[in-house]
């Protein structure tokens, strides 16, 4: 084994952190100018520079105006930003927690937990008492597919929690088989469905931020920002766990704490996403990965980032969705996958001795 020296090392690590903040810049420029593209590009021909010169000329923007920009481009835009975030932050989470960079949100059951509930909502929701409905209107498959995401990583982490110490080992097992229960019950429903419930369901399960509205915002952003804050804090105790628990725990970090914050950080975030935005899949797995072979491993670099990138990629891909096909729209996870599939395999391509980071 070769030995490094501490002044080598410190400067590696110090070479990193200058990549990983510049990174950052860059990526908040690029959140910036995809913001802006979100704003002025869609099915309908308003202009966001004509109102901006309005406004700048003390001029009253018309109806359609303000109703195209203000209700339905700008809740859009920043639905999109906090989902993408919230998805790539979990994405990290996770595998920084399972040491594996192929780890996604889904190993803890949070999107088949939320697919089962939204199926169970879009297929059995007439069969609820008008009451039941009424109280939540046009929120009940969000508020389903909420609650099917939570009550399945609970019931996951219970299932892997023994003597008070949970096993990430039998977590992913356990997870794979709630999974695959999930699928199939949801596979059923799918088979009970109508027409149009059908198309609600494929519609749902490929994810979209056409539904976005200031409502949504006021009830899902709140616990996104909470829980993106959150992880941002687990960034030296994830760093230590990718030395094993026992190491991270001889060094002061609490292993089980740790373990439980993470995953229900994970579970509220990735919940509330799905909840509003359906199931978008690539994001969690992808923006970690490539950002780990970009500025390094570092957690504490790598979250901030993951978010900021996360919320660029869903925001982009969501303007494609908008126009490629205007005045129709694509599904924002195709968009996802068609473009971000080949460039996540280019890169893993040029640097295959990498993927072990």
């Amino acid at each position: 084994m070769v030995a490094f020296p501490d002044s080598a090392i410190e400067t590696i690590g110090r070479d990193r952190d200058i990549v990983a903040r510049r990174t950052r810049l860059l990526l908040i420029t690029v959140l910036a100018a995809t913001c802006i593209f979100s704003l002025a590009f869609g099915a309908a021909g308003t202009s966001l520079w004509g109102a901006l010169y309005k406004l700048a000329n003390g001029q009253t923007l018309s109806d359609m105006e303000r109703i195209v920009l203000w209700d339905i481009r700008a809740p859009r835009t920043l639905m999109g930003a906090f989902v993408g975030a919230s998805l790539a932050v979990a994405g990290a989470v996770m595998q920084g927690l399972f040491r594996n960079p192929l780890a996604d949100p889904g190993l803890v059951g949070v999107g088949a937990g939320a697919g089962l509930g939204a199926i169970c909502a879009i297929v059995l929701g007439a069969l609820l008492p008008a009451a039941f409905i009424n109280l939540f209107g046009n929120w009940l498959v969000s508020a389903a597919a909420f609650l099917g995401g939570w009550g399945s990583t609970l019931l996951l982490y219970r299932v892997a929690t023994r003597s008070g110490r949970t096993s990430v080992a039998t977590m992913l097992l356990a997870g794979i088989a709630l999974g695959a229960l999930a699928g199939a019950l949801s596979g059923l429903l799918v088979y009970m469905a109508d027409d149009r419930q059908l198309r609600d369901l494929t519609f749902w399960g490929l994810g979209s931020l056409a539904g976005a509205t200031w409502a949504k915002l006021f009830v899902a952003v709140p616990l996104i920002l909470l829980s993106i804050c959150a992880a941002g804090f687990l960034g030296r105790g994830l760093n230590a766990m990718a030395l094993g628990e026992a190491t991270a725990h001889h060094i002061g970090i609490p292993v089980q704490r740790l373990k439980t914050v993470a995953v229900m950080t994970v579970a509220a975030s990735t919940g509330a996403a799905v909840a509003v935005a359906g199931g978008i899949g690539f994001v969690g797995i992808v923006v970690p990965h490539l950002l780990r072979l970009a500025t390094g491993p570092d957690h504490r670099m790598l979250l901030p980032n993951a978010a900021l990138l996360g919320a660029s990629l869903l925001i982009g891909a969501d303007v494609i969705a908008r126009v490629v096909i205007a005045p129709a729209e694509l599904p924002i996870g195709i968009v996802t996958a068609v473009l971000g599939a080949p460039v996540f395999l280019w890169i893993l391509l040029r640097r295959r001795g990498l993927v072990d980071l």
